[in-house]
């Protein structure tokens, strides 16, 4: 059985947290190779994490789509990432 739109999405704002280095210091991410801002990318995937963290908390039934946007944006953050070598 297929979890319901808040279940997933919080299944996701799980593995975003967990894989993406949001606690990494300024010193290591503004070093070595840059394509694309670590530092902006992070705060504003960090951003929009922390949106949805607090709107689920009210009670928000995210819709499929909401959750493709987070999946896609938090996909290509993780590649600007792997680039810049930060994960």
């Amino acid at each position: 059985m297929k979890p319901d739109t808040t279940t997933a999405m919080q299944k996701l704002i799980d593995e975003v947290r967990f894989t993406i280095p949001f606690e990494l210091p300024m010193s290591e991410l503004c070093s070595g190779i840059c394509t694309g801002c670590s530092k902006k990318l992070i705060d504003f995937l960090d951003m929009e994490v922390g949106e949805w963290e607090q709107r689920l908390q009210q009670g928000e039934k995210p819709g499929l789509g909401d959750i493709n946007k987070l999946a896609k944006t938090s996909r290509k953050i993780y590649r600007v990432l792997q680039k810049n070598q930060r994960v």
